[in-house]
């Protein structure tokens, strides 16, 4: 197999017109670089230099050769360049697999801070309703991290990056906005909007009602998150949401479960030491969870109402 040291070899050889003049410049013995060129030529099967009195010429089968031996030689400077740039953070291609819900709320702002600093690294992103389907995107190579709850499985690791709350959203005239407390036994006794069963948190919401003896039968189902959260605000019922699905300008009342309800939010990552991810995770958990200011404010206001 042909070595990159021997093409480069034939290279300065051709570009120097001169063996000696070439080991000078690869800071190599005359014989070291004479053993190479020689290599290379049995490896082909014919001479690519013609030897002359005053230094060297190629041969019809070196000028044939030189051109893909300078293009191989400039592969392999790409290939290093494009490692370490890669390993330094600031090139390569990061694919991240997201629940929809967080798209906008947590992981925007920190792309939007990622892309300003190294706008090398190209982003994908995918968008799914599931933990465990996310979960699978990471451990079959599909996704290189995974934002969500916490999946029913995955071994690999797993990073906290907050805590976040489930709140009953409404419109501001339902009988149970202005109500002293708000349990979540309080909360099937009037309509609900749903959630489809592709998305994780119907399963999670069902598992939980059963614990506490008591099953939400919505009016209606959305595959999203936010959409629950508007439906809600427009009368149709009440949606248990994420903090996380609520926009700053949200027009519908939220409130606080009494005791409050709360799930993890991660990032998966795979077993293996990518310096890209390691970064990205990094802003992640650096970010954190925060709740827009009106949304938190709306909170804190109905807990003083109602104290």
């Amino acid at each position: 197999m042909t070595t990159l040291r021997a093409l480069e070899c034939l290279v300065a050889v051709l570009d120097t017109g001169s063996v000696t003049k070439a080991a000078a410049t690869l800071h190599l013995s005359q014989p070291a670089l004479s053993h190479q060129l020689a290599g290379l030529e049995r490896e082909i099967g014919t001479p690519l230099l013609e030897r002359l009195p005053r230094g060297v010429r190629p041969t019809t089968a070196g000028r044939a050769v030189a051109e893909d031996a300078r293009t191989a030689l400039a592969a392999a400077d790409r290939v290093l360049t494009v490692g370490r740039s890669v390993a330094q953070g600031a090139e390569g291609h990061l694919r991240i697999a997201c629940a929809v819900s967080m798209t906008a709320a947590l992981l925007a702002p920190v792309l939007r801070t990622w892309h300003r600093r190294r706008p090398g690294i190209q982003i994908t992103l995918t968008e799914l309703t599931s933990a465990d389907a996310l979960a699978d995107l990471v451990d079959s190579g599909q996704a290189d991290l995974a934002i969500s709850p916490r999946p029913t499985h995955w071994q690999a690791t797993t990073d906290l990056i907050g805590t976040e709350e489930i709140v009953a959203a409404m419109t501001p005239s339902h009988p149970l906005a202005g109500a002293d407390s708000l349990t979540f036994a309080d909360i099937p006794q009037y309509r609900t909007v749903g959630y489809h069963p592709d998305n994780g948190l119907d399963s999670w919401l069902t598992e939980f009602a059963s614990g506490q003896g008591v099953v939400l039968t919505p009016v209606m189902r959305t595959r999203q998150t936010t959409t629950a959260a508007e439906l809600a605000a427009a009368g149709l019922g009440i949606a248990l949401v994420p903090t996380t699905a609520l926009t700053s300008g949200y027009a519908g009342a939220i409130r606080r479960l009494d005791p409050p309800l709360t799930r993890d939010i991660v990032v998966l990552t795979p077993t293996t030491d990518d310096p890209v991810v390691g970064a990205f995770v990094k802003e992640l958990l650096r970010r954190g969870l925060p709740i827009p200011k009106p949304i938190a404010d709306k909170l804190a206001g109905s807990n003083r109402e109602n104290s």
